[in-house]
């Protein structure tokens, strides 16, 4: 394998482990309570923005300052769901949806307002990692062991932790989880706000790397959408391989064709898992 090859595809691998987390909080919503979150991308915008305004602005470092986007997320999480999906909760599908992108539009319309859509970036560098031929930019090692710690966190509170146990306990059957005495309010609350908190974690993460704007979350909740096909929906674990397997896609479909058929290729990708294996290449809920 040629060593340019084989050093995209390592990066692609890093950036697969910031897109798994991405589409965890998408899945994770999706598993408790059926519902797409199509604000999803925004939130992610938001995550960049409110990274890059701790870091300028109160001069924190970039991985601390994570710590506030995270709560950032989750308080807009946990906000959205009461405003917007609470009382649409049992209702179709397309409700819940056009809620969502309500939410979307609106979040969209304030941050175009407020911060316009001028490209920012976050000067930040870290020391390029070398090992043998290869040669890893620090800002992508990072961002992808912040993802791996996040993944291996979420884990186990959900199954090693009272709290996520009732969660699954919601998720997989409401009714009987109320007759147990699980507030499942709540829980639904909660549910949504993890899920924002990630996108805005991986919102953060992404702007270590790349230049954006308040647009740049909705190419990014498509790659979601992909990888939450790709991993299983409602499989947390499985958005985490499924996001490595598109990172490998786009670190090695280049090579071989022009940079243009990437989405092309990623999204019949998409369309064939859908019809081959409903439930994803890793299974579904877990």
């Amino acid at each position: 394998m040629p060593p340019e090859l084989t050093a995209s595809l390592c990066d692609g691998i890093l950036m697969g482990c910031v897109y798994g987390v991405a589409a965890m909080g998408l899945t994770l919503i999706w598993g408790v309570m059926r519902v797409v979150n199509l604000g999803h991308g925004a939130i992610m915008a938001l995550g960049m923005f409110a990274l890059s305004i701790l870091v300028a602005h109160l001069g924190l470092n970039h991985y601390l300052a994570l710590a506030g986007v995270a709560l950032l997320g989750f308080v807009c999480g946990v906000g959205m769901y009461w405003t917007a999906v609470h009382r649409l909760i049992d209702a179709p599908y397309l409700s819940t949806l056009l809620s969502t992108f309500a939410v979307n539009m609106v979040l969209i319309g304030l941050g175009t307002a407020i911060f316009t859509t001028t490209p920012r970036n976050i000067d930040f560098a870290m020391p390029t990692v070398r090992i043998g031929p290869l040669a890893f930019p620090g800002t992508r090692l990072a961002a992808a062991a912040i993802a791996v710690l996040v993944t291996a966190g979420l884990h186990l509170f959900l199954h090693r932790s009272r709290t996520g146990a009732a969660i699954r306990a919601v998720a997989s059957n409401r009714a009987a989880a109320e007759l147990m005495g699980i507030p499942s309010s709540r829980m639904l609350a909660l549910s949504f706000g993890i899920g924002a908190m990630l996108a805005a974690v991986a919102g953060g993460l992404i702007a270590t790397i790349f230049p954006f704007t308040i647009l740049s979350g909705e190419a990014y909740q498509m790659r979601s959408f992909v990888v939450c096909v790709l991993g299983g929906m409602g499989n947390p674990l499985g958005a985490l391989a499924g996001g490595i397997v598109l990172g490998l896609l786009e670190g090695g479909i280049p090579f071989f064709t022009p940079v243009s058929w990437v989405p092309v290729i990623e999204f019949a990708i998409f369309v064939l898992v859908l019809m081959v294996r409903p439930t994803g290449l890793f299974g579904g809920e877990r």
